[in-house]
């Protein structure tokens, strides 16, 4: 095992009033974050793929986790991200090996997601925060689900650590209404972003 865990942090926001009228549906947004060890300080190493199956591995356990703190159906997710904060003796690299394996065990949790997963990285100390993008997870079009998550863990990432995070959401922004915004009505569409 390349990377040992040394603590799990879930946040999930429940937004119920945004200012104007009472919000339709759910509008919830929520984040896993794992503190984890870094095998790659101290050394540039060139070959980082021997991490990419327990990393897909961690991210599939990480999206069940996340999908059971927000209520426990994986069909009401329709938004998510991913990130990563390096610690200071790390390389913003260490952070990119993430994103792929991270985001295939995320759709695998989900079991869909078509568009691609934003992301972040950074490289930062102890206490270090992400915003984290969304946006839909079956097209990164959808105006309503422009949106992000601020992470981070308190006393994370020490300098030989990695932050990894998976944020998903349902029901995109509270009382969204951005002009020209695109749904998934309209994708396929003449015109329109494929």
């Amino acid at each position: 095992m390349l990377f040992e865990t040394r603590k799990t942090c879930v946040t999930v926001e429940d937004t119920i009033h945004e200012f104007g009228p009472e919000p339709a549906g759910t509008h919830v947004k929520g984040a896993v974050a794992v503190v984890v060890s870094n095998p790659y300080v101290g050394d540039y190493v060139s070959d980082l793929s021997p991490a990419t199956q327990e990393l897909r591995q961690m991210g599939e356990r990480l999206g069940e986790l996340l999908i059971s703190h927000m209520g426990g159906e994986p069909d009401a997710i329709d938004g998510y991200g991913k990130g990563a904060i390096v610690g200071t003796a790390g390389e913003i690299e260490h952070g990119a090996m993430w994103h792929i394996p991270g985001g295939g065990g995320m759709r695998a949790a989900i079991g869909r997601g078509e568009a691609i997963v934003p992301s972040t990285k950074k490289v930062g100390p102890p206490g270090s925060r992400l915003d984290v993008p969304l946006t839909h997870l079956e097209w990164s079009y959808v105006g309503s689900h422009y949106d992000s998550i601020e992470v981070g863990v308190p006393d994370s990432p020490r300098p030989d650590e990695l932050v990894l995070i998976l944020a998903m959401s349902i029901g995109g922004r509270v009382n969204a209404r951005l002009a020209g915004g695109f749904n998934l009505n309209d994708r396929g569409q003449d015109g329109v972003p494929v």
